[in-house]
């Protein structure tokens, strides 16, 4: 029996495969040195395409941009999940193995990412759409990795939450000031209080979560 063809899913199929090269070729020229210096169609020449693709395929070179910011934080969120699938790993470790993959990208995409975010609240045409998930794609994570500290499942978002808003606010802190030293130590403040929380609200011995291993 013969199968019916649609010659139009296999171009469709091309284009979003051509696309999504397109994206992740942005993403590691960002990794290496960055973007915000390049003209539309300088920064189609370093990725082997015309500006006329660009702008197929992302409407603008903010389209690109507000592209490579949802993957690389598509890309974080994935990290995340990995360290929370390994149970070897205590809680504690995870979290800060996790803060220090953030601050290792911050360097190549944290000025992008602030950059466009400030552009889409102020509904800047294709870069509006980073908003849409910006905050809430990370509270079920985050909040998982509060539940393995021990705090509640009804708390846990909340947590989220604010350790999601206190991690970007320490990244911008770290942009400005370089000073890893003292953002690490306001990071290590807040796992503290979070421990602390634990203590206080939970009556199950929390020393497992307490190892700082």
């Amino acid at each position: 029996m013969n199968r019916e063809r649609h010659p139009t899913s296999g171009a469709a199929e091309g284009e979003q495969s051509s696309r999504d090269r397109l994206i992740a070729d942005a993403v590691a020229l960002a990794a290496r040195g960055g973007i915000s210096h390049l003209s539309l169609r300088r920064l189609a020449g370093e990725l082997g395409t015309s500006h006329r693709m660009l702008i197929y395929h992302f409407g603008s070179r903010d389209g690109v941009t507000a592209e490579i910011v949802r993957v690389v934080e598509e890309q974080q969120r994935a990290a995340l999940q990995d360290l929370l699938a390994d149970d070897d790993l205590p809680p504690l470790e995870q979290a800060r193995r996790f803060w220090d993959h953030v601050v290792a990208a911050a360097g190549s995409f944290g000025p992008l990412f602030f950059e466009l975010t400030g552009q889409a609240l102020q509904g800047r045409p294709h870069t509006v759409r980073l908003l849409d998930g910006l905050v809430d794609t990370w509270l079920e994570p985050l909040a998982a990795l509060y539940e393995r500290l021990g705090i509640s499942a009804e708390q846990a978002p909340v947590h989220a939450r604010l350790g999601l808003a206190a991690a970007r606010g320490l990244l911008l802190d770290l942009l400005v000031t370089s000073d890893r030293a003292g953002v690490d130590a306001a990071n290590e403040l807040l796992g503290r209080m979070v421990l602390a929380d634990v203590a206080a609200t939970s009556d199950r011995p929390n020393s497992r979560y307490c190892n700082k291993g």
